[in-house]
């Protein structure tokens, strides 16, 4: 999967910052990145800091570009940018403020070009990562939500590598309609989850999965009542009226949409049952459950979360995170771009 992701940065150089440049984790990936040249860190932090963490874990950062809002020269230009993108929601002062903080700033090079993608949540919580980038990123044209989805590999017995995507497993906590203030209806909870599943289809092709995706129930072709089996059955009629060309389908329990056999007695002339790849639960205690379990007991390593939706690649990382993770999601985010 790497040497795929690799192989597409080569073609097309991208930038990537990350929002804690003064972090051993993110430098020992830093120096990694130069060092393979095929994708170009920028580091958030004060220089000298910087360098000398650095120094100190004996990591290569030499020519890389290290930002620091302090002296940044484009500051009032980035101030009033987002002041703008605020829309009197915050004063310059507090953009000012908001713009000395690394996921602040880190963003804002997003936004205004300086790098393709981003990376954050080493020291930072997941909330203070995606915040600024709803804020000032914003979801791009079309999508109502940001979600998320792990990519799981492991190495298959054929020697090939088996590729999974499961969505929405760390942001949407559940799914409910959007009421306006009059009481209508604005987007359902059944196009949420909808949208969920196409989005992450999409990003399960950009790692090369061929996407058959699954509703996920504990109810099959409606052999349970209650609980999300309504919202997983209406998603999936949605799901295919917006992106007929997918083969999506459900809703289905877990063993039917990878088992064959189960499959197709449960779900006769399914094109997904028994031979699903791309899973869509129907909230994020099924989803971060689900692809833990995957990670500890079925021997897959899990890539993410990969959050779908923004106008531009930004990914959160645990802050357990290790060198190797970051690396690895570095490429991952920056190949999104």
């Amino acid at each position: 999967m790497f040497d795929q992701l690799i192989a597409k940065l080569r073609e097309t150089p991208r930038k990537i910052v990350f929002t804690e440049g003064h972090d051993a984790r993110i430098l020992e990936a830093a120096a990694k990145l130069k060092q393979g040249g095929f994708l170009t860190p920028i580091l958030v932090g004060n220089v000298d800091v910087v360098k000398a963490k650095a120094a100190e874990g004996n990591f290569d950062i030499e020519g890389l570009e290290i930002l620091d809002p302090a002296t940044f020269p484009e500051m009032e230009k980035m101030v009033e940018m987002m002041v703008e993108l605020r829309k009197g929601k915050m004063s310059p002062e507090d953009c000012r403020a908001n713009l000395q903080k690394g996921n602040y700033f880190g963003t804002m090079l997003v936004k205004m070009g300086y790098a393709d993608a981003l990376l954050g949540g080493a020291t930072y919580s997941t909330a203070d990562t995606v915040r600024p980038a709803l804020q000032l990123v914003k979801t791009r044209k079309g999508a109502h939500l940001v979600s998320s989805c792990f990519i799981m590999a492991r190495d298959g017995k054929d020697g090939k590598q088996e590729l999974l995507a499961m969505g929405d497993c760390a942001i949407n906590i559940d799914y409910q309609d959007t009421v306006d203030k009059e009481g209508n209806v604005t987007f359902t909870a059944a196009e949420k989850l909808a949208e969920v599943a196409i989005e992450t289809a999409k990003t399960a092709k950009v790692f090369g999965i061929d996407p058959k995706v699954a509703m996920l129930s504990f109810s099959t072709k409606g052999s349970g009542k209650g609980g999300t089996v309504a919202l997983s059955q209406a998603a999936t009629v949605k799901a295919k009226e917006l992106a007929p060309e997918l083969a999506i389908d459900g809703e289905m329990q877990f063993d039917a949409a990878v088992s064959p056999v189960v499959g197709q007695l449960k779900f006769p002339g399914s094109k997904v049952a028994g031979y699903a790849n791309t899973f869509i639960f129907p909230n994020i205690e099924a989803g971060n459950i689900g692809y833990k379990i995957a990670q500890r007991l079925g021997g897959f390593a899990a890539y993410g979360p990969i959050l779908q939706g923004l106008n531009a690649p930004i990914n959160d990382l645990s802050r357990g995170c290790n060198a190797d993770e970051v690396y690895k999601m570095a490429i991952i985010t920056a190949a999104l771009a």
